[in-house]
């Protein structure tokens, strides 16, 4: 049985993970209310102004890869 929860994303916040997978090079994000929304969900912590994807994060984006692509459907 699995403890991880189930995180119904924004298809924006799908791509702010999916960005994430590649360290940005600037750091920047064209939407940083995003950034928060992941911090506080755990999926993101900001290092250095820099937002990263935590353990958490990369579970969460591979678990709901299934689901983006019936977003892309």
């Amino acid at each position: 049985m699995s403890n991880d929860s189930d995180f119904d994303l924004a298809p924006d916040q799908w791509e702010v993970l999916k960005a994430l997978r590649n360290p940005v090079s600037n750091g920047r994000l064209s939407k940083p209310y995003l950034i928060e929304g992941l911090v506080k969900l755990d999926l993101v912590v900001v290092r250095d102004g820099v937002p990263v994807m935590t353990p958490n994060g990369r579970k969460v984006l591979v678990r709901g890869s299934c689901r983006l692509l019936d977003l892309a459907a």
